[in-house]
């Protein structure tokens, strides 16, 4: 067997994958540790079956089809049975939006809970000169109210939002027609926010194109199209030819980057992906000052994920201990027998 060292595999992944241990800096509690090559691989060496079974596709959704239109057609083209999306665009609306394949929807919460950006095409019933909507755009920040459409698909109530972005980027038509670019947290209904810009103005607004352009680390410039991602189905099944649907599948590890990583060990990955609690013999490194509760993911020494668990101590006491569990998964995203279990069953 071949065995590389943990330093080593470290320096391999940084430009592959993200650095793992980017933060506030880490506690290194075992850097003699090895990682086994005949087991598992790194995140982007995957093979087509395995990012069919648990990998994304970025797609760039037109103005027409829902969200989950374009995920039926993704899992009919793809041929296998299970396609989720993470954030719903209106039929209406453009832009990007997540396909989780296979295992991956299992990480689906954690694609809705990052932050969007969105441009915005509105409409003035009268003009309304771009300083003082530029003005009032800009105050736009902050939390806010932002009630759910009776359109939306969830419960109508009162909720706040965060808006830690708006601006007024472009005006057009006699000082109608304007273009805004707006950062928010997740769940921010677009619809609702310029429904109220209007009411603010005592001027009637309505929104005519919306546009997402990224969510998290996620770009609208990485998506393909649906004709793209059809082009390369084609050749792939007719041609035998797989070059242009691996350009399209990402490994899962893609919408995790943000998450802090304790990265841990080939044995600790085996248990783990059996839904074992990670115990602290199995850690090689931890980010520090994280309080207990923490959300955090379980990474093996070659960067794949394993499960997201929440931390059971703080962090900055797990150098101090020499056994005892330290965080419990709550999914678990490994396929189990993808590294050979070294404990015993007795």
């Amino acid at each position: 067997m071949k065995w590389m060292s943990w330093k080593y595999f470290r320096q391999l992944t940084l430009n592959l994958v993200g650095d793992p241990m980017k933060g506030q800096g880490d506690w290194i509690v075992d850097d003699s540790a090895k990682t086994n090559q005949a087991f598992g691989c790194l995140p982007n060496d995957r093979p087509l079956e395995e990012l069919l079974e648990c990998g994304i596709i970025l797609v760039d959704k037109p103005s027409g089809p829902s969200s989950h239109q374009l995920a039926a057609w993704a899992r009919s083209m793809l041929g296998i049975n299970r396609i989720g999306h993470g954030g719903t665009l209106d039929p209406f609306a453009t832009g990007l939006l997540t396909l989780l394949c296979g295992r991956s929807t299992k990480v689906t919460g954690e694609l809705l809970k990052k932050p969007k950006r969105y441009v915005a095409v509105i409409r003035f019933r009268r003009p309304f000169e771009s300083e003082e909507l530029h003005e009032l755009v800009s105050q736009m920040q902050g939390e806010i109210y932002n009630v759910p459409p009776k359109e939306s698909a969830v419960k109508v109530q009162v909720r706040t939002r965060e808006l830690t972005k708006s601006e007024l980027t472009q005006t057009e038509e006699g000082d109608r027609v304007h273009l805004l670019s707006i950062d928010c947290e997740a769940g921010t209904y677009i619809r609702t926010l310029i429904r109220d810009l209007g009411l603010l103005s005592n001027n009637e607004c309505e929104l005519l194109e919306l546009h997402r352009s990224s969510s998290g680390s996620l770009r609208d410039q990485m998506a393909c199209t649906m004709q793209q991602l059809a082009d390369a189905v084609f050749l792939w099944k007719e041609h035998d030819d797989t070059k242009g649907i691996l350009r399209l599948l990402s490994p899962v590890e893609e919408i995790l980057d943000d998450i802090p990583k304790i990265i841990i060990k080939d044995g600790a990955v085996a248990a783990l992906s059996h839904g074992a609690p990670l115990a602290r013999p199995g850690i090689v490194s931890i980010p520090k000052g994280l309080p207990t509760g923490t959300t955090v993911l379980l990474s093996s020494l070659k960067g794949e994920a394993v499960a997201i668990a929440e931390l059971s101590v703080d962090s900055d006491e797990i150098p101090g201990m020499k056994n005892g569990q330290v965080a419990t998964p709550r999914t678990v995203i490994m396929q189990p027998g993808t590294y050979p279990q070294t404990w015993s069953k007795e």
